[in-house]
C-alpha cells in the first residue's frame, strides 16, 4: 500500500460490500483479476516504488522477527522483490524464496536480483504455495494479504510450509480498527478483505498457530504540510492514519 499518495491497485471497485468488510470468498476468477491487475501495475512500474512506501513499517518488523543468518524465509506477495533482497542479505546461510500471484512482477524481482545466490523467486497464490511443507523458519507478508481471495486458507498455507516453530509475520496498512483507511475499499481495484485485528488473529489461532499477537507500527514518515491526494482528506488525516500505524499480526507453529 503506497501510503505516501496512494493506495496501491486504486480504481473503484464498489460492487459488493461484503467483500471489503472481510467476506471470505475465492476462485479462478478471483486469482486471475489478482494476476492481471498486479501485472498491470508492473508494466507501470510500481513495484519499484514499494521500498520507498513501505520499508518504514517494515523496518522494525525484521527486528521484531529476530532473523538468524540461517534463516529459510518466505516473502508472501513479494512484488518486484525489494524485501526479499533485504532479507536474502541478513540470511548468507539461508534461503529466502520471493513468491508473488503477478508473473510480471516476479519477472522485474528476478531481473533485479541475479547477484543473490540464496534468492529465488516463485509464481504462485497464497492459496496454494508452490513448495514442500515444513521448510520455512520464517514468513511475512507485507502489504499482501487483504487482497488475498481467501485469506483463512492463505495462512492455513503459509502454516503449512512452515517450520516446527517456525514464525509467521503479516504487516499491513489496510485494516479494520485504522478508521482513516476505511475509504480505500471503494477506491481498489480489486475486492479487499478489511478485517479487524481480532479477525486477523482468530484467522491465525483456526489455521493452528500459537502465541498469536499483534502490534500497532506507527509510520514515521513526516507528513506533507499539504496532502493534493485522493485517498486522504487533508494532511491531517493522513497524520492521524500514519500516528496510528500498520497492523502486525503474528504467530508461532
Amino acid at each position: 500500500m503506497l501510503i505516501s499518495a496512494q493506495p496501491a491497485l486504486a480504481r473503484c471497485n464498489s460492487h459488493d460490500s461484503r467483500i471489503r468488510r472481510g467476506a471470505l470468498v475465492a476462485g479462478p476468477e478471483a486469482d486471475q483479476t489478482l494476476r492481471e491487475e498486479f501485472n498491470r501495475w508492473a508494466d507501470a512500474g510500481k513495484g519499484e516504488s514499494m521500498e520507498h512506501d513501505h520499508w518504514p513499517i517494515a523496518k522494525p518488523t525484521l527486528g521484531l522477527m529476530q532473523i538468524e543468518p540461517t534463516d529459510n524465509i518466505v516473502d508472501v506477495g513479494c512484488g518486484a522483490g525489494w524485501l526479499s533482497r533485504v532479507l536474502a542479505k541478513r540470511v548468507p546461510q539461508g534461503r529466502v524464496v520471493g513468491m508473488d500471484i503477478s508473473d510480471e512482477m516476479i519477472h522485474h524481482a528476478r531481473r533485479a536480483s541475479v547477484d543473490l545466490a540464496n534468492l529465488v523467486f516463485v509464481v504462485g497464490e497464497v492459496n496454494e504455495i508452490p513448495w514442500e511443507a515444513n521448510f520455512f523458519t520464517r514468513a511475512i507478508s507485507v502489504e499482501s494479504s487483504y487482497y488475498w481471495p481467501d485469506p483463512a486458507k492463505g495462512i492455513r498455507e503459509i502454516y503449512r510450509v512452515l517450520h516446527e516453530n517456525g514464525s509467521a509475520w503479516i504487516l499491513i496498512n489496510y485494516y479494520r480498527d485504522n478508521p482513516y483507511c476505511h475509504q480505500w475499499g471503494e477506491k481498489l481495484a480489486v475486492p479487499t478483505h478489511l478485517l479487524s485485528a481480532a479477525e486477523w488473529e482468530k484467522l491465525f489461532r483456526e489455521a493452528g498457530f500459537a502465541n498469536v499477537a499483534h502490534r500497532l507500527l506507527p509510520d514515521p514518515t513526516p507528513t506533507p504540510e499539504t496532502y493534493t491526494g485522493r485517498w486522504f482528506r487533508d494532511a491531517k488525516e493522513l497524520a492521524a492514519f500514519r500516528a496510528i500505524g500498520a497492523l502486525l499480526v503474528h504467530g508461532t507453529k
